[in-house]
């Protein structure tokens, strides 16, 4: 038995792992955990989840074929042809998620934490996205200095009690973790009501960031890298503003392109080069239709045109609550030496969240394998865990945030039983065979109505092929990379990860 089926067996009889069929769960007491056989060996290493749950990132082997490739299915490897370097798979690490995950007994979350970002042992997610501040996830609303003056900068009791102590046990575990951070808003003293009037604004909920506070925001942000570096936690990236067109969550600030361009080119961009930080810096986070407001189209590409913006930024950041998958290969095109990356999606009561049968093909398609097709080097959904509370919602959350989200994994309110839900099977099947800093490589050849696939070589010289099967038969294809070729079954309405060297 290896190690992964070892932590998952420890979570089956401790209970702490839903081991359901369709939308049926397995408690505690109800019945004896199902048996986990000895796996075998192969030359490629196979994963397979079914929306049925028949099989449930489940594992298997193939060896490569002795025979002449004579199969007109043959998906082809073509090395030769690279794309982006990728970045890694994750979710977000919100403060929500971190109350659930500290409510369970430690052993419990050790076991899940390791089985989630163990890179050796588990499924290796190797990205997160973390709150400056509160986010519509968080216990209260905060930010790190919501009295006047920088000198009153301190890290919150959220990120103290909670956020803090999960990265560490996560780093940890995989010490290679990225990790990305997000403002919702800036204190509410550095906020304003609009750029004319420039009147205070003390909501939580929209306002404006007012231009003369630009340098000080900006060492806001310093402060807090800093601050984190302090207790052992590194910020790979940050974005300036989440979803800067959105006036309406509980805690926001709306930031146009324009404003947004001259944040970065008068306050942040020059806050980290003075402190000598290397943190990158991803423009906009927000939907692929710029919330339908002409004049924020293609949002990221007019602050590129900025050559001292442009100097400070890495890329642009995305989400899907709007808008089309291929306005990432629009922006791409437009500006091809920029990088991309996804930061958030959800699920919940809207999108039948809670049923991987309508959800789990859909979210390989336009989520796991439909950005990363389109140029993203990363792939981030949002909270990795929520609880449920005694009205059958699941948080905590804001009072005028989401209440009908549910998480990547969602916990009972006996914090012991879980059910993992579509985005932590579409970030397993990405994380647990594409290493950090492979990079995604061309294909070509057999083509099939529902099938949608993408190939990378890892840097271990490994190669990696992800596929999804949305339509209601199994596909049967021949993988061929150029010096081995094997058979692969899709499953009906499935998704599996292939890993060889």
């Amino acid at each position: 038995m290896n190690s992964r089926h070892v932590i998952i067996a420890t979570l089956l009889a401790a209970g702490i792992m839903t081991v359901s069929c369709g939308d049926e769960k397995t408690t505690p007491g109800e019945q004896n955990p199902p048996a986990v056989e000895e796996p075998a060996t192969g030359d490629v290493r196979v994963l397979t989840t079914t929306a049925n749950r028949s099989k449930d990132l489940t594992e298997s082997w193939i060896d490569f074929s002795s025979t002449d490739n004579m199969s007109p299915s043959t998906i082809h490897m073509v090395p030769s042809e690279e794309f982006q370097t990728m970045d890694g798979f994750g979710a977000a690490i919100t403060g929500s998620t971190c109350y659930n995950l500290m409510r369970m007994k430690p052993e419990d979350r050790k076991e899940f934490l390791e089985t989630t970002f163990s890179p050796s042992d588990g499924y290796g997610f190797s990205y997160v996205r973390i709150s400056i501040g509160c986010s519509d996830f968080s216990l209260s609303e905060f930010t790190c200095c919501d009295k006047e003056g920088l000198e009153n900068f301190a890290l919150s009791s959220e990120d103290k009690d909670y956020v803090i102590p999960v990265l560490k046990e996560i780093l940890a575990i995989n010490p290679s973790l990225k990790i990305m951070g997000t403002p919702w808003t800036a204190p509410r003293w550095m906020k304003v009501n609009n750029l004319s009037e420039l009147k205070p604004y003390e909501s939580w909920t929209s306002g404006q960031l007012n231009p003369k506070y630009y340098a000080d925001y900006g060492e806001y942000f310093v402060k807090w890298i800093q601050a984190m570096k302090d207790n052992g936690i590194t910020i790979y990236s940050v974005t300036p503003q989440n979803e800067p067109l959105n006036r309406g969550n509980s805690a926001s600030m709306y930031m146009g392109w324009e404003e947004e361009r001259d944040f970065v080119k008068n306050g942040l961009g020059p806050a980290l080069k003075r402190a000598g930080l290397d943190t990158k810096v991803y423009a906009f986070d927000h939907n692929y239709n710029y919330d339908n407001m002409a004049d924020q189209k293609s949002y990221p590409t007019k602050i590129y045109q900025d050559a001292e913006a442009r100097e400070y930024l890495d890329g642009a950041a995305y989400h899907n609550y709007g808008g089309d998958k291929d306005e990432l290969t629009v922006v791409h095109n437009a500006t091809p030496g920029m990088d991309l990356v996804f930061t958030e999606t959800s699920i919940g009561t809207w999108n039948d969240g809670h049923n991987l049968d309508s959800r789990l093909t859909d979210d390989m398609e336009q989520v796991a394998l439909g950005t990363v097709n389109r140029w993203c080097k990363g792939v981030i959904v949002w909270n990795l865990m929520l609880g449920e509370d005694s009205n059958g919602r699941y948080g905590p959350y804001r009072p005028g945030g989401c209440s009908t989200c549910y998480g990547a994994v969602d916990i009972n309110r006996n914090y012991t039983t879980l059910t993992r839900n579509s985005h932590y099977y579409i970030i397993a099947h990405m994380s647990s065979v594409v290493q950090p800093d492979a990079v995604r490589i061309g294909t070509k050849g057999f083509t099939a109505k529902g099938l949608t696939y993408t190939a990378f070589r890892n840097p271990d010289n490994s190669y990696a092929l992800v596929l999804s099967n949305s339509s209601a038969e199994e596909i049967k294809a021949t993988v061929d990379d150029g010096s081995h070729h094997f058979p692969v079954s899709v499953p009906a309405r499935s998704a599996v990860s292939l890993a060889w060297k």
